[in-house]
């Protein structure tokens, strides 16, 4: 008899309900690879490990040094689902395991091949116009709700002045003596990781990702719409949801979150620009995200329009925030080194601003995201990092490099006030390096983007600047951040 074979993010009922053979597998090969997030490991086997445990009889946990010699030690025909890497499918195949396309996302892959056609740019604000109508969500009849189908310019709004948003508290799992079982035996094997250690704080059963679901919705969305662009050093949550993590490990399926959502503001408990904003992450950039990694191919993270060859600073990828003085940046690293999670904005807008004004790297930046955050899989990153952070692309995602000076930065979060740099500043011992970053990537790059016609009033800015060549000179040298 056949049996199903589940990777670590791939844990809810969509995948496993009507297989009465299930295996898993622990790879201590795979748990070396890379150092990864010490909590993304936990996460991983808690989440295995707590799935062989809920369903006695049916789950054969194996654990083995490869998954190749488990599923030949195994010596039987398996099944499996389209796994989150190329790698990983390649894998299944050269060992003889079925592959069957994912139960994990709304749309399917034949559809969005329709969808993308012959297009050479996709961008995501087509694809979540299709996906609203496609699936009937925040509609009605043929317009969108509300009149508009985005409501971005409602969800700006700066950090409010107090330290904390002041909303519900998230819910938070309880540890359990499985989570205690997989901390020993992660600290007996003495992997490369980074970050430190929990306690957990991500749903990783299925009970727990119900709750988490409930809880945010019924205390938080009502809040999430309006500061989701907003930073706030004492408040990592902040009105976030914290389900990226179940929902990757495929312990909710997208139309559940996204109904849940509706329904409350459809009965009045949640305003629409707070649903659309949320809903939009979900149904559109999150599948975008997903179908974009398989349709573009394994050399999609290959791509380098500006160049860019930095090394990470080891300050960085080890994730030591103490060595960096800029408010900002140390205060993401932290978020990182201790949840393996910071949100959007940060990534985005401060470690990925910055990663690209300092040229580094874009696959070795996209790797970083995969190893170093709880949510990071192969499939999520390459079009967050290669396409929307680093532009590495050309423009084939976004219209326009994602790039701020140290005037964004200030509004949008409250680290400037208390941190050693001006932002207001581009040259001298206090410069803003995110200021002077700002017009030395320009400057670098200003032949390259001076076509974008998002870019004319950037570019147009460098002829107003006296000081570029000192900004210039300054920036080739600066090494502290």
């Amino acid at each position: 008899m056949t049996a199903l074979l589940l990777f670590g993010d791939q844990l809810g009922p969509h995948f496993h309900a009507g297989h009465d053979e299930i295996v898993l597998v622990e790879s201590a090969a795979a748990l070396r690879r890379r150092p990864y997030h010490r909590q993304k490991l936990h996460l991983v086997l808690s989440g295995l490990r707590h799935l062989a445990a809920e369903l006695p009889g049916r789950v054969t946990l194996v654990r083995a040094n490869t998954y190749g010699e488990a599923i030949r030690d195994l010596g039987r025909p398996l099944v499996a689902y389209r796994p989150g890497s190329t790698a990983a499918e390649r894998m299944l195949r050269e060992l003889g395991v079925e592959v069957r396309p994912t139960p994990a996302f709304a749309l399917g892959r034949e559809e969005f091949t329709a969808w993308a056609g012959d297009r050479e740019r996709f961008l995501m604000e087509d694809f979540y116009r299709h996906q609203r109508v496609r699936f009937d969500v925040l509609m009605d009849g043929a317009e969108p709700a509300g009149g508009r189908w985005n409501l971005d310019a409602e969800n700006r709004e700066p950090p409010p002045k107090r330290a904390r948003l002041g909303v519900p508290e998230p819910w938070w799992p309880e540890e359990d003596d499985i989570d205690a079982r997989v901390r020993a035996d992660l600290d007996a094997m003495d992997l490369p990781t980074v970050g430190g250690d929990g306690p957990r704080r991500f749903a990783i059963t299925r009970a727990e990702a119900v709750v988490a679901l409930e809880v945010f919705v019924r205390d938080r969305l009502p809040h999430f719409g309006p500061h989701e662009d907003a930073v706030l050093t004492h408040d990592w949550t902040m009105a976030h949801s914290l389900l990226s993590v179940p929902l990757n490990h495929g312990l909710l399926h997208p139309l559940e979150v996204v109904h849940a959502v509706e329904d409350a503001h459809r009965s009045g408990d949640v305003p629409l620009a707070s649903a659309e904003g949320f809903i939009r992450q979900v149904l559109g950039w999150r599948e975008y995200v997903w179908h974009l990694y398989w349709h573009l191919g394994p050399d999609y993270r290959r791509n380098n329009e500006f160049h860019a060859t930095e090394p990470l600073p080891r300050w960085w990828a080890e994730l030591r925030p103490a060595e960096v003085r800029a408010a900002c940046l140390r205060t993401a690293l932290e978020g990182v080194r201790d949840h393996g999670w910071v949100h959007h904005i940060q990534r985005l807008m401060v470690l990925g601003n910055h990663a690209l004004q300092r040229g580094y790297d874009p696959a070795a930046l996209n790797d970083w995201f995969v190893t170093s955050f709880v949510d990071g899989f192969p499939w999520v990153m390459p079009v967050n990092v290669i396409g929307m952070s680093q532009h590495a692309d050309g423009g084939g995602i976004a219209t326009k490099p994602y790039l701020s000076g140290g005037a964004y930065i200030n509004r949008m979060t409250d680290h400037c006030r208390g941190c050693w740099f001006d932002p207001k500043r581009r040259t001298g011992p206090r410069a803003c390096p995110f200021t002077a970053g700002y017009w030395a990537w320009l400057a670098r790059h200003e032949q390259r983007v001076r076509g974008n016609h998002r870019m004319l009033r950037a570019v147009q800015g460098l002829r107003r600047l006296a000081d570029l060549d000192e900004v210039r000179a300054q920036e080739r040298t600066r090494d502290l951040f």
